[in-house]
């Protein structure tokens, strides 16, 4: 990524605010900018952890983007499977989860709705929200690896983002730097 859009800082007060990702969008939908940047993110993920990923589909425009799954994109429509060049029986499916709180009974649909359970390795959940315990339960049962990618909240009544006047859809990079640790960066949304 260019570093568009993010808020840069580190525990010794370097700073650095930059654009919200928001002013990047176009004429078009904000919701469909970000469905854009999260899968071209996790196409380059998969690819960088070894599995097949066209170039096509990473450097697809945003235009073309919207044109083939629409300003509001359909999140079940942004699925992405894909086979470990190495591996090609070791396949990985990812599945967006809309933007309303993860329940046990979405769980249990997405597990109805994989064909060929047998076959997959990895599963990733990409969630707007929150997941419930129960859903974690289920999550528990599946017979191969699930991971979950959500971004963490950074609430705008925060004091961080209150001295540096960040808005609601900001994406904040922070960076930690300690003697046992190192360098460590997270990432939050501004709530």
């Amino acid at each position: 990524m260019d570093g568009g859009g993010w808020f840069d800082g580190d525990l010794n007060g370097d700073f650095e605010v930059k654009r919200c990702l928001s002013s990047f969008v176009d004429e078009g939908r904000i919701e469909s900018h970000r469905y854009y940047l999260a899968r071209r993110t996790l196409l380059e993920m998969l690819r960088d952890r070894g599995y097949s990923i066209p170039a096509l589909d990473i450097d697809i425009s945003l235009q073309d983007f919207r044109s083939f799954y629409s300003q509001k994109p359909d999140p079940d429509r942004l699925r992405i499977s894909a086979a470990l060049r190495s591996d090609p029986s070791k396949k990985i499916l990812v599945i967006f989860c809309g933007p309303d709180v993860v329940k046990v009974n979405a769980i249990r649909s997405i597990a109805t709705q994989i064909v060929n359970k047998d076959s997959l390795s990895k599963l990733i959940l990409v969630l707007q929200n929150h997941i419930t315990s129960q859903a974690l339960k289920a999550v528990d049962l599946f017979s191969f690896q699930v991971e979950k990618f959500q971004l963490p909240r950074m609430l705008q009544q925060d004091a961080i983002a209150r001295y540096y006047g960040l808005e609601k859809g900001q994406v904040v990079k922070v960076i930690y730097n300690g003697e046992i640790t190192g360098s460590h960066v997270t990432y939050r949304c501004v709530w």
